[in-house]
């Protein structure tokens, strides 16, 4: 049963903070901003990392009917391996107790503030009666809001949420949508997005909202991962989806947790 709730966290998952975490540290890398608080960033990466798991625990957990019925979901934890709902959610609370407890008596009350949007975000998104997971505004809330939250929650480490220009806060919400919507398979609004997204990229490069190694963070390990997404609108989906998945949530984890690492220290 533990193995199955750790399943249940996908840890590998953690890519996506690593990335939003190693794009802030370099603006506060190129700033020449003195990084004095390594091991804080180590420990707010690990706590959105927990906090993620749980709620991706959750998720699970509201979700068992529908993924029961999609052959692309049904090797995750909790269908392969049927738990008890109080378990699960007594696993769930555990998990986000210590994350706050943690934060909230350690790190900044900025962080803490956005660990908790987070939450609220994902309630909102997964959890009834709301359940924006199953409305039109669903790719508002999901990956979109969470890549901002995530970038935001490193950059109040770093002493300033503004540290990171608000053009590209606005490109990684519209990055984040683009992906949730080729998840979806819905070629249109995707195309739609990555033509907006593009034209806010060009915008930070050439007002120097970003650089040429800020570019290469922010698109190039989302844009391998994009490529087989985008294919899998149109050939061979599980196959495609397979590959995303090992391009963007294993293979690039470890370039972003060394860069992260040679940074802050």
């Amino acid at each position: 049963m533990i193995k199955t709730l750790i399943k249940s966290t996908r840890l590998s998952w953690a890519s996506k903070n690593a990335n939003m975490y190693l794009l802030a540290l370099t603006y506060a890398y190129f700033s020449v901003k003195p990084i004095d608080n390594p091991f804080e960033i180590i420990l707010g990466l690990i706590l959105v990392t927990v906090l993620w798991g749980a709620l991706y625990t959750l998720n699970d957990l509201t979700d068992l009917d529908v993924d029961g019925r999609d052959r692309n979901k049904q090797n995750r934890a909790f269908i392969q391996n049927r738990v008890d709902q109080k378990f699960i959610l007594s696993f769930f609370t555990i998990l986000v107790s210590a994350v706050f407890i943690i934060s909230f008596s350690i790190l900044p009350a900025a962080f803490t503030l956005i660990l908790s949007l987070m939450l609220i975000n994902q309630f909102i998104y997964t959890l009834p009666p709301i359940r924006l997971k199953d409305t039109i505004l669903a790719p508002f809330f999901s990956t979109a809001t969470n890549s901002v939250l995530r970038l935001a929650s490193c950059a109040v480490l770093l002493g300033n949420v503004f540290l990171v220009p608000l053009s590209v806060y606005i490109f990684m919400f519209l990055a984040g949508m683009g992906t949730y919507l080729m998840y979806k398979s819905k070629p249109k609004p995707a195309s739609l997005v990555g033509i907006i997204g593009g034209l806010v990229i060009i915008y930070a490069l050439l007002s120097g909202d970003m650089n040429t190694i800020q570019f290469a963070v922010a698109i190039l390990p989302s844009f391998l991962a994009a490529i087989p997404l985008y294919l899998s609108l149109f050939t061979k989906k599980d196959e495609m989806f397979r590959l995303a998945d090992i391009l963007y949530h294993q293979v690039a984890m470890v370039f972003f947790l060394l860069c992260i690492l040679i940074i802050i220290f």
